[in-house]
């Protein structure tokens, strides 16, 4: 059975008794506030002796006395807790400096062992309950102990004889404190992991939500937490058990012990015992049982707060401190080694990186591609040693990385980076990584448009489609496409002079709008149906008037538009030539209102 290790209370006075004074204040004022535990029972005798008999003394002497100790009492009460507090807090400041300091600079596989849960418990929570539960604990010691002191040497005052039986409890007491001191110690161990594998789940499951309902795990889950649970339900029964056992077992030594006392006293009554002296002496010896009842209980609050505190103080004794070289420079050349290099997770698993060299020149860009779990994280990782290599060497301007100062070596490799800019950075990445897909998107498109095809039937509604994706970027939010796209008739072509034709039609449409600004109402619609033997590709937008005459010349070559813009007179001229080659026609018709419509139309292959 683990026992608790009292050896660390030692290690804690650095931290909770280096204020002297302050322990001293709080010492002299508990044992003010113990050392008149006595007085009340030995009020008892003459009021009892003598004030039941005329004359005997001022009534007011009663209340007189029992207000002045009760204030004396109070006020060394109210020092002895405002002490306390302050030791507390302040041990608590220094113990978690200490223990956050040992956490900025562990090594990383710290960070492998234990989860974020339980290391955040371990410093915010459990050195808080710990220390409260000890301090507390220790005080109540020295206040329980100096009232069980006081209050034997008065009965022992009163009646030696009769208060050698109370001393007959003591050794079973003893026994009790420490069988049940054991257990709760082990108790309260295990308690701490399995709060800290609870709130571990529940952690997992809400950063993992979407994977977990992506896979179903649910069930599963739910059965994890239930098990852990009910685990942790069993703990707090025992702990319930073990601590309730306590009292009544004292009380019914207690008792014993009383039956005995008041047997005698009743026989030493006839010879001259005072009904004064035995109501005190049954008041102090009954007052005896509360102090005797908190130190009979001060093992589980000791015990649970050793456990408490002791994650704390194996976090600072036992993890180690990372470890670097001495090596710094003032700046670093860039000039990047890998001779060999393996890296090896577990003994038993496959190596992450095997037999890995590299080179990488001052002022080089090396990206790392490949796909998830190939290695590119742990070898980015080996340059700031977050990671080490099981074989081989990883060099920087000709120095292995393990001869480096690490904080020298992670500001030249820019670990340090400011949380502002990692944001920022990270928001480029992802504009980056949106623009990457939509140049791939439109590149192939672009071939497919550049690649001269053979002449078949070829479907209208896919070529206007893939039209619209390329146009994406250029429309923006000048306008809001609208698609009227049927299912139609094969036509007969080439895929990509089609394409090509859509295209320009689209982007002369969409040279009718502002180029700064977006307006809701404007609308770029673009339908493909059927008429008679024909099939019809239509582009209607409501941008800027179109006059007459320059309807007329939006065919011809180089012609340069007052209201379209420049050169889009050029693509309209493609976009006829194909249509004329595949025996179909477009035409440009301006709108009521604003705007204009592209008609193009191309036999449809015959039923």
């Amino acid at each position: 059975m683990m026992r608790p290790d009292w050896s660390k209370l030692r290690w804690l006075m650095p931290y909770f008794g280096r204020q002297r004074g302050i322990w001293a204040a709080a010492a002299l004022a508990t044992i003010v506030t113990s050392a008149t535990e006595p007085v009340l029972p030995a009020l008892m005798k003459p009021f009892l002796d003598r004030g039941l008999q005329p004359g005997g003394f001022p009534l007011w002497l009663v209340p007189a006395a029992l207000l002045l100790l009760f204030t004396v009492r109070g006020i060394a009460s109210f020092l002895s807790d405002l002490a306390l507090a302050k030791i507390t807090q302040d041990g608590l400041v220094l113990l978690r400096r200490d223990m956050f300091d040992r956490l900025l600079d562990a090594h990383l596989s710290l960070f492998r062992q234990q989860n974020a849960t339980a290391l955040s418990n371990t410093l915010v929570f459990e050195v808080q309950n710990g220390a409260t539960l000890l301090v507390n604990a220790v005080t109540g010691l020295l206040k329980d102990s100096v009232s069980l002191i006081g209050l034997l040497a008065y009965l022992l005052y009163l009646n030696w004889q009769l208060t050698l039986i109370v001393f007959l409890i003591a050794p079973a007491v003893a026994w009790l404190i420490r069988t049940v001191s054991r257990r709760l110690y082990n108790i309260a161990r295990r308690t701490q992991t399995a709060t800290n594998d609870l709130a571990y789940v529940v952690e997992e499951n809400v950063l993992a939500a979407r994977m977990v309902r992506l896979h179903g795990a649910q069930a599963d889950q739910a059965r994890r937490f239930f098990g852990l649970s009910t685990a942790l339900r069993q703990l707090a029964m025992k702990t319930t058990v073990a601590q309730a056992t306590v009292t009544p077992l004292t009380h019914l030594m207690a008792a014993a012990a009383l039956s005995v006392v008041i047997c005698i006293a009743l026989w030493q009554s006839r010879t001259g015992l005072t009904v004064g002296g035995f109501a005190a002496f049954i008041t102090a010896m009954l007052m005896l049982i509360a102090p005797m009842k908190r130190l009979s209980e001060a093992a589980s609050p000791i015990s649970r707060g050793l456990a408490a505190l002791q994650r704390a103080i194996e976090l600072i004794e036992q993890t180690p401190a990372e470890s670097g070289g001495r090596y710094q420079a003032e700046r670093a050349q860039g000039r990047i080694l890998m001779q060999s290099v393996s890296v090896r997770y577990q003994d038993d698993a496959r190596p992450a990186l095997d037999g890995i060299t590299l080179s990488v020149e001052p002022g080089e860009i090396v990206a790392l591609v490949g796909p998830s779990g190939s290695g590119k994280t742990t070898l980015a990782n080996l340059l700031p040693r977050f990671v080490q290599p099981t074989s081989g060497r990883v060099l920087l301007d000709g120095v292995d990385v393990s001869g480096w100062d690490l904080r020298s070596l992670r500001r030249h490799l820019g670990a340090h980076l400011p949380p502002t800019a990692q944001s920022q950075a990270l928001r480029c990445l992802d504009d980056v990584t949106t623009g990457a897909e939509r140049i791939a998107s439109n590149v192939r498109a672009l071939q497919g448009l550049a690649t001269r095809s053979a002449t078949q039937p070829i479907d209208l509604a896919a070529v206007v489609s893939a039209s619209l994706r390329l146009a994406a970027p250029s429309l923006g939010s000048r306008a809001h496409v609208i698609r009227q796209i049927f299912p139609v008739r094969p036509v007969i072509g080439e895929e990509s002079r089609i394409g090509q034709a859509v295209l320009a039609m689209i982007m002369f449409s969409s040279s009718g709008f502002d180029t700064e600004a977006a307006n809701a109402a404007n609308r770029i619609v673009v339908a493909v149906e059927e008429r008679g033997r024909d099939v019809v590709v239509e582009v209607t937008d409501n941008g800027r008037d179109l006059p007459p005459e320059e309807a007329r010349r939006a065919f011809d070559p180089f012609f340069r538009s007052q209201t379209r813009g420049a050169g889009v007179g050029v693509g309209l001229g493609i976009a006829r030539s194909v249509a004329a080659t595949l025996g179909g026609e477009v035409t440009l018709t301006p709108r009521p209102g604003g705007g204009a419509v592209i008609t193009m139309r191309l036999p449809a292959v015959a039923e």
